[in-house]
């Protein structure tokens, strides 16, 4: 019986191991394409928008949540000055 409840106690860890990484690959590609499409608007060119993208995906790195990449595309849009709101890039973000 031990066995067993070992064994259910390895399952649940495998499983909890592999839905965080999937929630982290998920969290990371809905990154790279709100800077793919944000670069798109600001003007960059194509080499830049890669490097763009790959810097909005390291950014969420800084704190748990959102905010984080928020505050970077709006410190973006800011000194380019882009007319895009904070409301466009949250949406973007549910979308």
């Amino acid at each position: 019986m031990v066995n067993s409840f070992n064994d259910r106690e390895k399952g649940f860890e495998a499983k909890f191991k592999f839905d965080q990484e999937t929630e982290f690959r998920i969290t990371a590609r809905r990154n790279k394409l709100l800077g793919l499409w944000l670069g798109e608007h600001l003007g960059l060119n194509e080499s830049e928008i890669d490097d763009f993208s790959a810097s909005v995906v390291a950014s969420d790195l800084e704190e748990p949540g959102d905010e984080d990449v928020i505050r970077k595309c709006m410190a973006d849009i800011q000194m380019r000055g882009a007319k895009i709101s904070d409301d466009d890039i949250r949406n973007k973000i549910i979308e």
